[in-house]
């Protein structure tokens, strides 16, 4: 049976005007060209204006990344795409890392205590002084201790305690011995994939590292030197401001005296001042008092209390407050509504620096990202600077990874979440940031962004010093 003849026509019309719908919005190479110039504007830095000496570092920095970049698919290694374990050699001799370590960074917003400092300073200098004992727990891990001679207690699942100084004169190998108390200090390990196969075991070494970090820093005499060392480290990487969550444990001295957290709130204060004396462009630090997401209600309470005593007692030092530890195997924050509504209820004040979103900005940690995914490029932080979402790269616990300051970060951040739109702008852009969003008052805010662009025009110097352009 043939279809009518107005079924053809109906047909054939239809075609065409569907040809014509479609040929109507194709787009035009001014359209594609307009839309990558409104991709690129999107891009986290791009709407920032570039000077002509910052072009010119921009042209060098991208050919550098571009060779890396080439190189990496050449050879299969490219270091967002490995564990940072296995990657960290091969970033060190990096040209685009040389140049991010040169760069003013502006503040490192999410820090913990315990892991601010590499451990070798920790291994070489604080297990070196008088009366510091050693036990050993049943899984491997170790603990330290200072006491006066025949003093020691006893500690619950831990061997007896052992005087370093004696331990050391009866073995023979003191080097390897030190490189063992590293490598229980951090995460480092030779098969990362092997070793680390699901959050529960990297939280579990994670937990077991800061522990035998915090009996040591715990100690009067080396809190305070570690945290002076610590802001010398990330002052050499060119960063200007930190915010470090501390948990406010006791510190204790030789005699067992115990010092509580007004006491330690008061020794960053101080070593900070010092430090700043020292270091004129250094801009100084905050605390955020944390606390373990496993409390119940009643001892989350008693913080909340604490917290706004503290805040009000340190304005100056204290930030706000926060919760800490393995996100899955803790409460949530909807568990706690009524005590984090107390400060509310009462008119006080009292900022919360949440691990469920810090601040109004993404804080983005790569090191620790790359501990749970195998490619940064996949991870979906790449989304989030593709379409200019606020964004700051911070190191949360440098020591851990065996990295230190900021830039390892920063160039995970910006070789593998950046890719190959990330330019100079990318990284002046995360640098603003981080003080933009910091807890600094609105006046240290503008001190610290003078200060930096400073910095800022003296690094692009230093590059085109460096760097032939003609030459790449």
């Amino acid at each position: 049976m043939k279809a009518p003849r107005f079924r053809k026509e109906a047909a054939v019309f239809s075609f065409f005007f569907c040809l014509f719908a479609v040929c109507q919005t194709f787009p035009t190479p001014a359209d594609r060209d307009s839309l990558i110039k409104l991709e690129q504007f999107q891009f986290t830095g791009g709407n920032l204006l570039s000077t002509e000496k910052e072009l010119q570092v921009n042209y060098i920095l991208k050919r550098i990344k571009g060779k890396e970049i080439m190189e990496g698919m050449k050879t299969g290694k490219f270091a967002p795409a490995m564990h940072f374990f296995r990657a960290k050699e091969l970033i060190e001799q990096s040209p685009v890392f040389k140049i991010i370590q040169m760069m003013p960074k502006g503040a490192g917003l999410h820090l913990h205590e315990y892991a601010l400092l590499n451990v070798d300073w920790l291994v070489k200098n604080a297990t070196y002084l008088p009366n510091c004992y050693i036990c050993f727990t049943p899984v491997g891990g170790v603990r330290f201790h200072y006491f006066h001679r025949n003093q020691q207690k006893e500690m619950v699942n831990c061997s007896e305690w052992v005087l370093l100084e004696q331990y050391r004169n009866q073995i023979q190998n003191v080097t390897e011995f030190d490189n063992s108390l590293m490598r229980n200090l951090t995460l480092i390990t030779e098969n990362p994939e092997e070793a680390y196969q699901s959050q529960n075991i990297i939280w579990h070494r994670f937990s077991d590292a800061f522990a035998a970090a915090s009996s040591l820093i715990s100690y009067a005499p080396v809190f305070k030197t570690y945290f002076y060392e610590a802001l010398k480290e990330f002052c050499h990487d060119n960063v200007q401001y930190i915010e470090i969550r501390a948990l406010l444990l006791p510190v204790y001295e030789l005699d067992g005296t115990l010092h509580n957290k007004n006491w330690s709130i008061m020794a960053y204060q101080e070593v900070a001042r010092q430090f700043k004396n020292d270091n004129p462009d250094f801009m100084g630090t905050k605390v955020i008092f944390s606390v373990h997401r496993k409390l119940n209600n009643a001892e989350m309470k008693i913080a909340v209390y604490e917290a706004m005593e503290l805040y009000n007692k340190f304005p100056e030092t204290m930030a706000g407050f926060d919760m800490v530890g393995h996100e899955d195997a803790g409460h949530p924050l909807w568990y706690f509504k009524n005590e984090l509504s107390i400060p509310a209820k009462l008119g006080v004040k009292l900022p919360y620096f949440f691990h469920a979103g810090e601040t109004v900005c993404t804080q983005f940690v790569p090191l620790q990202v790359l501990m749970l995914v195998s490619n940064l490029q996949n991870h979906p932080a790449a989304a989030l600077m593709a379409e200019g979402h606020p964004m700051i790269i911070s190191a949360d616990d440098p020591a851990v990874f065996g990295a230190r300051g900021l830039s390892y970060d920063f160039y995970e951040a910006f070789m593998g979440i950046g890719g190959l739109k990330a330019e100079l702008t990318t990284l002046k852009q995360l640098a603003l940031n981080s003080i933009n969003y910091s807890a600094m008052s609105a006046q240290m805010k503008a001190e610290a962004i003078k200060l930096w662009q400073e910095k800022w025009d003296q690094f692009l110097d230093v590059v085109l010093h460096m760097f032939n352009s003609d030459e790449l």
